[in-house]
């Protein structure tokens, strides 16, 4: 009899002691790009991992009520994005700055590649790369200027080109289209 309610009173504590007090939505997207050009089939994978983390905490802890409301908390959001080549190496990319940026009317879109991002003008097709540098800045090519660019607190990404004529370094700021 001893044995009987010490194990329930084990599974009790037990059961009280991993009450979930935190909401946690973890969600992954896997994106397959096929790409065909003259030198063949190449597919690169890009496996995106978002894990959601929120406390619970209730409105009046200390009230009588049966049901009580659980008051707002800040959400904490972890992001991963791993990208596997063609070639089959692998990277990981912390923060997936991938979206459309705006600046002075102009929309870009930037996506990522195998080696950083690539900045497309839809209108034009033009492509720009960026490669990342070990300062957590980007060095953009396109057909004819090399550049600096990084993105700020806002997630905005500023360009800044080097004008000879003036001896001066010009920004130019991409919001982030909404």
């Amino acid at each position: 009899m001893k044995t009987i309610i010490l194990s329930i009173a084990i599974s009790v504590v037990t059961l009280i002691a991993n009450a979930q007090i935190k909401n946690v939505t973890e969600v992954s997207k896997t994106t397959i790009t096929t790409t065909k050009d003259s030198d063949g089939v190449k597919q690169s994978i890009k496996k995106q991992d978002v894990k959601e983390v929120q406390n619970v905490e209730l409105e009046n802890p200390n009230s009588n009520e049966l049901n009580k409301d659980i008051k707002p908390t800040p959400i904490d959001v972890t992001s991963k994005t791993q990208v596997i080549n063609a070639d089959g190496s692998t990277r990981t990319v912390d923060v997936d700055r991938s979206s459309y940026y705006e600046s002075n009317g102009k929309k870009v879109q930037l996506s990522l590649d195998a080696n950083g991002y690539s900045m497309i003008i839809p209108e034009t097709k033009t492509k720009t790369l960026l490669r990342k540098t070990a300062t957590n800045s980007y060095i953009l090519k396109s057909k004819n200027k090399y550049a600096i660019g990084y993105f700020d607190t806002n997630g905005d990404l500023i360009i800044e080109t080097y004008d000879a004529k003036s001896d001066k370094v010009n920004a130019e700021t991409y919001k982030i289209a909404k």
